[in-house]
């Protein structure tokens, strides 16, 4: 066949690398359907498949911040010798999210927050509103909790059993839609129910916390990754909020050191860029705006969600998920296929907003596909 030549930075298919391709193409429906707990973002696997380097795919299947703190540090001159001491980080997280340290305690990350409460609380019954953050289920099951589903896209105002575990992501996942939870929160209060609101995304938006509940009830946390926002997947940190009494009680079954040097020096320097908030809420805000304008134009797209996170989830129309990631695969893209969500199927992606390059470059990779479903 004659060469294939995309003025959008994609491979050139020629007679000699088309073998290579199409046997890619080609793969087999689970080749490309994700693993039950499996999440989005695996880049190596990715550029491993299509044998070429990292820095070659276009990642939107990841819902990390594109925009990076400055980070003006050498870490090879941070002193490794001494254990490390957490005092002016947590005066940092406190100053942030308006909170006393004394009710903050970090972890080596969110998901490594989520086990620790599930294995700390140790309640019979446990809530979560799905689709949801996967790790929330797996730390369920592994823990021996009676798991209740409640699908929020169809009845948010389902009945619940008193003195459950109440798991709420917002903004949600893999939607990114806030919710104002007042209601809710009333309405589980008085089932007596431990309430767990994961507000890793919270950040990319102005919206209201839940934190100001604390004055008034005892058995509430809420779990924040640091990771997100602060684009560093890498970095494992993240930070359970709750009473002064709830996290002196963790604290007495945690380790004394969680976080390296490294990770604390990061986050703290990540926190006094003072530029980098606002940077990135203008940002993400018009790429946001730009690609759900892009999303929305697309007839093999039956629906966007509309989103205050840093993604979108779509359902599409005349095109399975894993078809439109094998579609994507000879120009680089990775989107994430949400069929392993709960009350989701193969009919749904999530797409993430990241530059503005990468968006354009999706808008014209989807006229191409777009000829070829219609």
């Amino acid at each position: 066949m004659s060469s294939l030549i995309l003025s959008i930075g994609s491979l050139v298919i020629t007679p000699k690398n088309k073998p290579f391709y199409s046997s890619i193409l080609q793969k087999k429906k689970e080749d490309f359907t994700l693993k039950k707990f499996q999440h989005g973002g695996d880049i190596e696997l990715f550029a491993k498949q299509l044998k070429c380097k990292k820095n070659d795919i276009i990642d939107l299947s990841s819902n990390i911040n594109f925009i990076k703190p400055k980070i003006n540090i050498d870490f090879n001159k941070l002193d490794i010798s001494t254990y490390p001491k957490y005092e002016k980080l947590y005066r940092i997280i406190s100053k942030e999210y308006s909170v006393k340290a004394s009710k903050i305690e970090l972890f080596n990350g969110g998901s490594n927050a989520i086990f620790t409460l599930f294995k700390y609380l140790d309640l019979k019954d446990c809530i979560i509103y799905s689709p949801a953050y996967l790790e929330y289920k797996k730390a369920a099951k592994t823990f021996s909790y009676n798991l209740h589903k409640i699908n929020r896209f169809n009845d948010i105002n389902e009945e619940i059993i008193e003195k459950s575990l109440i798991v709420f992501v917002n903004p949600s996942t893999p939607d990114g839609k806030y919710y104002k939870l007042d209601k809710l929160m009333a309405y589980w209060i008085s089932k007596k129910c431990t309430i767990l609101i994961d507000e890793s995304f919270l950040d990319f938006t102005q919206k209201q916390s839940v934190i100001k509940y604390l004055d008034s009830y005892d058995k509430l946390y809420i779990i924040k990754s640091m990771t997100k926002f602060y684009s560093s997947a890498g970095i494992r940190i993240g930070i359970i909020i709750s009473t002064k009494q709830n996290i002196k009680k963790i604290k007495k079954k945690e380790p004394m050191w969680k976080l390296s040097t490294f990770d604390m020096n990061y986050l703290i320097k990540a926190l006094e860029d003072k530029n980098f908030k606002n940077k990135s809420l203008s940002k993400n805000d018009s790429n946001r705006k730009l690609l759900y304008k892009i999303l929305k134009n697309q007839s093999f797209i039956k629906k966007v969600y509309k989103s205050k996170a840093n993604f979108f989830l779509i359902k599409l129309r005349n095109i399975a998920a894993h078809e439109l990631q094998t579609k994507l695969l000879k120009y680089k893209i990775m989107i994430r296929d949400c069929s392993n969500f709960d009350f989701l199927d193969d009919t749904y992606v999530r797409i993430a907003v990241k530059n503005e390059k990468s968006i354009q470059i999706l808008k014209k990779v989807f006229k191409k596909i777009e000829k070829n479903v219609y």
